[in-house]
């Protein structure tokens, strides 16, 4: 196989409500769209690089910059006999995982799309039904958040996720563990905390959550191991998880239970099936985190979720959660059982709305 032609796109969408977390609020979201040709066949992949540098040192500019000026030199015209090989290829950049990621997952849907199997099951999937779990961004009000999470149970979620920060953190989960005491139920810090509030930390097993994710700093391993040896909740790590060294060095120090896996965050498919080895082998939890994705990379985290470690309930949640319309046909739906089914269709197995991705590009680069 040959990469032949790359298309960088940058789209503009509004997210049908603002989502707010410790660091940022975003309604109006700059998507970078990855278009891979290999052997006359396209296949589609999403950076989920964000507008600043505040989940990541990665944004959509400096994401362009990497696969038009390294990434695309590096690959042009190179055979190669799997998308499994891309990542290696581009290892002598260094970082840039949410740039390469895009692009490797491109890559791995027009492979998939070639062979005329679903991109799930090329990449090893066993899963034939993900349970969903939802992520609620930090609300105005107590009751707003009830009311919030009351809908999202209704709507059949098997988990719900808060978003949280100094000063809003006990209240919540004192209100929801009022009113819904039985619910999976965890939180996500986005690394809002310092080592000074392990103390404040731990009450926080009262609640009997799932797991906090991401407590400390983003670069913090041995901060969570301090914390994880002195409470019994389950720590998740996110943003300290770029590389299976850090799954590797996070495992054998016991900072974390769980690591929530990002495909952008880790470079792609091929990183994340070797991070997911390693965790199972551990005993550690996967489960697949959500970076507010069109229906593109949303696909291709129902395709990484297949993997068996996956056993705990996902950020891979509908489409109409987040747009008016998605970019893709069909769109993800979740069953009332909050479940999704993974689909049977060749690649991602969602084919894009071209025209309404067409009329939503502001930037569009063609690398031949």
């Amino acid at each position: 196989m040959r990469l032949e032609q790359v298309t960088l796109r940058e789209v503009r969408v509004r997210l049908l409500a603002p989502f707010e977390t410790s660091f940022d609020r975003v309604q109006d979201r700059r998507v970078f769209l990855i278009e891979a040709r290999v052997d006359g066949q396209t296949g589609w992949g999403e950076s989920v690089a964000g507008d600043h540098p505040f989940y990541s040192y990665e944004t959509i500019d400096t994401a362009w910059h990497i696969l038009r000026n390294f990434a695309w030199p590096m690959l042009k015209e190179r055979p190669f006999e799997s998308a499994a090989e891309i990542w290696d290829r581009l290892d002598r950049i260094r970082g840039h995982n949410m740039a390469k990621g895009g692009l490797e997952s491109a890559i791995w849907d027009a492979e998939a799309r070639l062979k005329r199997v679903p991109l799930w099951k090329l990449l090893g999937g066993t899963r034939a039904e993900l349970p969903c779990g939802v992520s609620l961004s930090i609300k105005a009000t107590l009751q707003e958040l009830e009311d919030a999470v009351a809908r999202e149970l209704a709507a059949g979620y098997q988990r719900i996720k808060i978003k949280v920060k100094p000063g809003w953190d006990v209240k919540p989960c004192e209100r929801l563990r009022e009113r819904f005491p039985r619910i999976k139920l965890m939180m996500d810090a986005n690394s809002a905390y310092t080592t000074a509030d392990i103390p404040h930390l731990k009450t926080f097993e009262r609640f009997y959550l799932m797991m906090i994710e991401q407590p400390l700093g983003w670069d913090d391993i041995y901060g969570h191991v301090a914390l994880q040896k002195q409470t019994t909740t389950p720590i998740c790590l996110d943003e300290c998880i770029h590389s299976l060294a850090d799954a590797e060095g996070a495992i054998a120090t016991g900072a974390c239970k769980i690591i929530n896996m990002k495909l952008g965050r880790v470079g792609g498919h091929t990183p994340s099936r070797r991070i997911h080895d390693a965790c199972q082998a551990a005993g550690i939890l996967n489960w697949c985190g959500g970076m507010l994705e069109t229906g593109i990379g949303r696909a291709q985290n129902i395709a990484l979720s297949t993997l068996e470690n996956f056993v705990l309930p996902g950020d891979v949640s509908a489409s109409r959660r987040y747009w008016q319309e998605d970019i893709i046909e069909p769109e993800v739906t979740v069953s009332a059982q909050g479940t999704i089914t993974p689909p049977a269709g060749p690649g991602i197995g969602f084919e894009p709305k071209l025209p309404l991705i067409e009329k939503l590009t502001v930037r569009k680069e063609v690398l031949t």
